[in-house]
């Protein structure tokens, strides 16, 4: 355990002897949501495989031949007919899995060996935490840690630098990009906020974690390469989308959970920029702006993110079925 970092944990996430009976990478389901993620999902799926964990791929229509590939690399296919946005088809898939534990993880991640292993072992040390996150190591070499956030204590955003942890520590957020989860604990909690569609929701679920009595994990000795943003083909039409649901979200959660919604000034930076990249015809710039701009004034007026899309309000609640499963 990090040093200091034991005052830190409830008394259920100390550390406790270990069981008798060990657990095994049968007892992990990892789940994958896919969308055109054909460049990066067979390393993924490679690196899953090598851990000997049975995988779910969610695949939220893709154009492209995510789901052959998915299917080529023995994983179970969950096909949506739209995409159904990150946290509601990792809902799916984690209820259509069975085993005790879920492994959420991005496309553009790959486990490295031995993690699944590290990360089951902290989760019989800590047997009343509900979240284990591994060292995420972006292709520059740096470590991606998530101590910040809009749902963070004021005092820990205040922090000018980013520790890294010497061993396991108990930290207020873990990253999405690979969380292995209490199955139960997860689906009692309602899984990710059905409501959003893209970001914000591993901050979420992990303030809801947290309030619920549970310890999240980082675990030192489990490690994963993240790639970071590569989970899609990218387009100026996809950085707009991701940039609108960023800006929504935010005002989302703020609402969610009491706080300060974020100001307008920002919102009317964002417009004049989209215009500026505009004129010199910078059509990257201008669509990442704009989706800013246009996804805080939704946000503000209350507008719902699932509608944009074309979605229900409701959570998708259908696991695999025959038009919807391959193997």
């Amino acid at each position: 355990m990090e040093r200091g970092a034991d005052r830190l944990l409830p008394r259920a996430a100390r550390p406790v002897q270990m069981q008798a009976m060990s657990l095994s990478p049968t007892d992990v389901t990892a789940i994958v949501v896919s969308f055109d993620s054909a460049e990066v999902l067979p390393a993924c799926l490679s690196a899953l495989a090598g851990e000997g964990v049975a995988t779910i791929v969610v695949d939220n229509a893709s154009g492209d031949a995510s789901v052959a590939i998915a299917a080529r690399h023995g994983a179970r296919v969950l096909r949506n007919e739209r995409n159904e946005g990150y946290g509601r088809a990792n809902n799916q898939g984690v209820r259509a899995a069975t085993t005790p534990f879920v492994l959420i993880v991005n496309p553009d991640l790959e486990i490295q060996p031995g993690a699944v292993a590290a990360l089951l072992a902290a989760a019989q040390v800590y047997p009343d935490a509900a979240a284990f996150a591994p060292r995420l190591v972006e292709p520059s070499g740096r470590v991606f840690l998530q101590p910040r956030s809009l749902l963070s204590p004021v005092h820990l955003n205040q922090a000018r630098r980013i520790v890294l942890p010497e061993g396991d520590a108990c930290l207020p957020f873990l990253s999405g990009a690979c969380l292995l989860l209490r199955r139960e604990v997860f689906l009692a909690l309602g899984g990710f906020d059905p409501a959003i569609f893209l970001f914000y929701e591993d901050d979420d679920l992990c303030r809801r974690l947290r309030e619920a009595g549970h310890a999240l994990i980082h675990v030192d000795a489990a490690n994963a390469r993240h790639g970071r943003g590569r989970s899609s083909a990218p387009s100026p039409q996809r950085r707009f989308r991701a940039r609108w649901h960023l800006a929504w979200s935010q005002y989302h959660v703020a609402r969610k959970w009491g706080l300060p919604l974020p100001g307008s000034a920002k919102v009317a930076e964002n417009l004049v920029k989209a215009v500026g990249y505009g004129l010199i015809l910078n059509r990257e710039k201008m669509y990442a702006h704009a989706g800013s701009a246009l996804g805080a004034l939704a946000g503000r007026a209350g507008r719902s993110a699932l509608e944009r899309q074309g979605l229900n309000e409701q959570p998708l609640l259908r696991d695999a079925g025959p038009s919807s499963a391959s193997q």
